[in-house]
């Protein structure tokens, strides 16, 4: 049999051995340089040589992939998040309305009951190119199709149908999420974890904050359909991804599915090796809890700008573009503190500095309407959470199996934000009336509290590191 597979290094050649490791078969690369150059080819000549040794890792191949892949996650995400609310809010729709809209995210939260059939079922025609990248091409075309029917209506006409295209939107966006997460995981090698998935972070806030800002200049001076058409296209990157790096080295089938009872043991085969790991319930009850504050606070952010009277330009000016710097920083920082303290000092951390984060919007609610006031809170809250994005994610993908990434990763990232949504959708507005905006924020930064208390024990009891999954260990571990 002859096999050939893309190697680490983006090379292609003959695989040199073929060894068993459980259900699932493990190919070893050869890897023989091609006749063109790869995406490691042209960073290490042209960026790489020149750059730090401490800023290399950040222009591998890889995590340059990462950062690409984020950038189409987190679009989809923001066009029935801050960008929607936006629009709702300027059709003058109230605010029960509104924040009810959380529940389209609900997707998101979901998306893992369907996350087993990515790590399973076959595309007719496209997977000959292999799997993960028949799903990352086929949901890419389906999200643009979806957020380009969402923008085609109008609230104010018929909010009934904006409800069933938020949701479309939601669900594709979400299956989206699904495939580029398990592709990004299985790209990075694990010593690129941290820094991948800082990438992948930063990638993703530029794909959300940028295309709400986009929708909002643009509906400013157009109207909103053209926004969302325009914003649509953030889903190729992705896309172009797949067709640079090719399918990923790491993947590993499952088992093969035969038979009903076979079917029915390979859809809870992902949970169930979870479950059998030490402390996995305290592990997935801190994922469950750690960003409630988080989540809350962030999806009421439009909410809170509007009623302090900010414009449309001031909104995209310091949501992105100081946002976007302090992001950067928050990333570089989070690398550095990754690097320094080892993952779990790091995460603990960054879960410290997020919980602050929550609080300085209920200063700036204290304040008014402050240029300041708004370019400290945005400031500090994307370093805060480019920091986390370097830490956090690397651990949640460094708890998966390699042969159920999608499923595994799909479970842990709703989980993280699963409650928060639902008391988004429930309860935020009703509060918001209720408490005001400073008491809603401190009630936020209070809610982070539970989080950092779970990861310290989990960190003093040894389970962080128990719970690491093979995508977190090399292959002699």
């Amino acid at each position: 049999m002859h096999v050939t597979r893309r190697g680490v290094d983006g090379t292609i050649g003959p695989a040199s051995s073929i060894r068993r490791a459980g259900d699932h078969r493990v190919v070893a690369v050869e890897s023989v340089p091609r006749a063109w150059p790869t995406l490691d080819d042209v960073v290490n000549l042209e960026i790489r040589r020149t750059l730090p040794a401490g800023l290399q890792p950040y222009f591998e191949a890889a995590p340059v992939a990462a950062f690409f892949l984020g950038i189409s996650s987190g679009f989809g995400f923001a066009m029935i998040a801050a960008t929607l609310t936006s629009r709702l809010a300027q059709d003058g729709i109230k605010k029960s309305t509104v924040t009810a809209f959380a529940f389209t995210f609900l997707a998101f939260n979901f998306k893992w009951l369907w996350a087993p059939l990515i790590d399973s079922i076959r595309i007719p025609g496209l997977s000959r190119f292999g799997q993960r990248r028949a799903w990352l091409w086929l949901m890419g075309v389906l999200v643009m199709l979806a957020v380009a029917f969402l923008g085609s209506l109008d609230p104010a006409r018929s909010l009934s149908a904006v409800i069933v295209a938020a949701i479309a939107v939601g669900v594709l966006a979400a299956t989206n999420d699904v495939i580029i997460d398990a592709y990004r995981i299985e790209l990075l090698e694990p010593q690129q974890l941290g820094v991948g998935s800082g990438m992948n972070q930063y990638g993703w806030r530029i794909g959300s904050a940028g295309a709400a800002s986009l929708a909002l200049v643009i509906a400013g001076r157009a109207d909103w359909s053209i926004a969302y058409y325009t914003c649509a296209l953030f889903a190729i990157p992705a896309m172009v991804v797949g067709v640079v790096m090719g399918e990923p080295v790491r993947r590993q089938q499952p088992a093969a599915v035969r038979g009903v009872l076979s079917a029915i043991a390979a859809y809870f085969s992902p949970l169930s090796e979870f479950l059998r790991r030490d402390g996995a319930i305290v592990v997935l009850l801190f994922v469950l809890v750690h960003k409630i504050g988080d989540t809350l606070a962030n999806l009421t952010l439009r909410l809170l700008f509007d009623d302090l009277g900010y414009a449309n330009d001031e909104i995209a000016f310091y949501d992105v573009f100081l946002g976007f710097i302090a992001y950067l920083v928050g990333i570089f920082v989070g690398g550095a503190l990754y690097g320094s303290l080892g993952m779990k000092k790091s995460v603990l951390v960054s879960l410290v500095l997020m919980a602050v984060s929550n609080f300085s919007f209920a200063a700036l609610a204290a304040v008014g309407h402050s240029n300041l006031g708004m370019a400290g809170a945005i400031g500090f809250e994307n370093f805060a959470s480019g920091i986390g994005g370097v830490t956090v994610v690397a651990y949640l993908s460094a708890l998966c199996n390699l042969r159920f990434t999608a499923t595994q990763y799909a479970l842990l990232s709703a989980l993280a934000s699963i409650a928060g949504r639902f008391l988004t959708g429930t309860t935020a507005g009703g509060l918001i009336d209720t408490l005001g905006y400073v008491n809603f924020y401190l009630l936020t930064t209070a809610l982070a509290v539970p989080g950092v208390m779970l990861f310290w024990f989990m960190m003093r009891s040894g389970l962080a590191d128990l719970s690491i999954g093979s995508a977190g260990r090399t292959d002699n571990q």
